[in-house]
């Protein structure tokens, strides 16, 4: 780990990344160790959309949004390190490995989402990353993806 950790707010990553409510999905990244690791945050509020039919009574976030989350943690790690920060980036899923649910996320939790990069290079355009997201330190997914990050010529 360096010694000089980043971090990205609300503001910057709005200034990285292109998703806007109701689908920016990471409220601040802290921990940005360059492009290799970064600790995303995710308040999780009744307020969310998917709760209104996921499940109606028995508020329950939808696994695939929770990847979304981790998949926004790893980009503005990324654009973060990069300085990718008004360039337009968008970024495409490839593929989604290794996925598993091991616990409910609802209203009230707060999503910690630990992302390592496995694969990848300054300059390059596909890139990997592993995931594990938890809530009060109990595993509540992890997953592996892939992602090509393409910028504005």
């Amino acid at each position: 780990m360096s010694d000089t950790l980043l971090r990205a707010d609300i503001q910057l990553i709005q200034r990285i990344l292109p998703h806007r409510y109701p689908f920016l999905l990471v409220d601040r990244v802290e921990e940005i160790d360059g492009t290799q690791s970064a600790l995303g945050i995710k308040n999780v509020t009744m307020n969310e959309p998917h709760f209104q039919g996921h499940f109606p009574g028995t508020p329950i976030m939808p696994g695939v949004t929770i990847i979304e989350a981790m998949a926004q943690t790893a980009a503005v790690m990324v654009g973060t390190a990069l300085d990718l920060a008004d360039k337009e980036m968008l970024i495409y899923f490839m593929a989604i490995d290794k996925c598993k649910f091991r616990r409910k996320v609802i209203p009230g939790d707060q999503l910690q989402m630990r992302l390592t990069t496995l694969r990848g290079k300054p300059g390059g355009k596909v890139w990997k990353f592993g995931g594990v997201a938890t809530v009060d330190g109990d595993m509540a997914a992890e997953c592996e993806f892939s992602a090509m990050m393409d910028l504005p010529t």
